[in-house]
């Protein structure tokens, strides 16, 4: 029988657990992937604890690249021996996944299963907010936090390869190597420092045009002070913990500025889209203007222990699970 994670209670890093599962096969427009890498994000953490709820018992894991074993009826343009590159598909932690082929897209050649399996939904989330929640532009500063973190490292290279001049914010000087290899133009470290006071430094006072942030409830406060006016916050997910909620009339104070909740659904809406977002960063990476780094690489079956070191931030860049 195939392995898997299953989630059965809601609860921490215990709650994953490792075991068999009944063999699956691709209903109408599905393809059965026997899964080379899934990749480990925060959402998965969310889905686990039950923060954002799925109906138990459920596999977690969003995201993976693999070969097509078995095609569903109706299905077109994809073959046994195809590989393939998924996000946004429950139940990746496993060595076979079943995945909708609207939400399948080929891999290039050049491109290594770990590469893909760990692009796509942090790759997805860096290009929509770079190109789209905010358009980085030639003159910009922006301010990314956690930008050694998976998200973050492709947010840097891709804001930098539109213009931008980009602060981001670090806990060590791992950490701060890491994100001014990928390009950050200053670094801050705010387990040394407050960086609101940095940021109004760095910008003569100014403020910056966007902050693009995946933290959450402990950096909120100051990524709104950390805005010129006009400024665009994105805030876009919760590693720390969810924003209370909040008055609006704080957003005319900081200077009419702009706060926005995006997701990647919304960002992949159409399959044009995702061809789209998808190609350009399969193109960035083959040409070698984008580098993902994969951070961690664990057995299928020691995913309690990937997300203990994702939680505890203890990771930089892309961790993967490998069946």
């Amino acid at each position: 029988m195939p392995k898997a994670v299953v989630v059965r209670a809601t609860g921490g890093p215990e709650a994953l657990e490792f075991t068999d599962v009944a063999a699956k096969s691709p209903g109408a427009g599905e393809l059965l992937v026997d899964v080379a890498a899934a990749g480990v994000n925060f959402i998965d953490c969310y889905h686990r604890e039950g923060r954002y709820p799925l109906a138990l018992p459920f596999g977690p894991g969003q995201e993976g690249v693999g070969r097509v074993s078995a095609v569903g009826p109706d299905v077109t343009g994809v073959a046994v021996g195809d590989r393939v590159a998924w996000a946004q598909t429950i139940g990746s932690y496993a060595e076979q996944a079943v995945v909708p082929v609207k939400d399948a897209v080929p891999v290039p050649e050049g491109v290594d299963d770990d590469t893909a399996g760990a692009l796509l939904l942090q790759g997805l989330t860096a290009h929509y907010l770079v190109a789209s929640t905010y358009p980085a532009r030639e003159g910009d500063t922006v301010l990314v936090h956690a930008a050694a973190g998976g998200v973050g490292l492709l947010l840097v290279q891709l804001a930098k390869a539109r213009g931008a001049r980009v602060i981001g914010t670090v806990s060590t000087e791992e950490k701060e190597a890491l994100a001014r290899e990928a390009g950050a133009d200053e670094v801050i470290r705010y387990d040394r420092v407050d960086f609101v006071p940095e940021v109004r430094r760095l910008t003569d006072g100014v403020g910056v045009a966007a902050v693009y942030d995946g933290v959450g409830a402990t950096t909120f406060d100051g990524s709104l002070a950390s805005l010129k006016p006009r400024g665009t916050l994105a805030l876009f997910g919760a590693s720390s913990g969810a924003v209370p909620p909040f008055d609006p009339l704080r957003l005319n104070h900081a200077g009419s500025v702009f706060l926005t909740r995006p997701s990647l659904g919304a960002h992949v809406a159409t399959p044009e889209e995702r061809q789209w977002r998808t190609g350009e960063l399969f193109a960035a990476v083959l040409d070698g203007s984008l580098k993902v780094r994969i951070g961690g690489r664990y057995p299928l079956a020691e995913a309690r222990r990937a997300h203990e070191d994702l939680e505890a931030r203890r990771t930089t860049g892309k961790l993967l699970l490998l069946p």
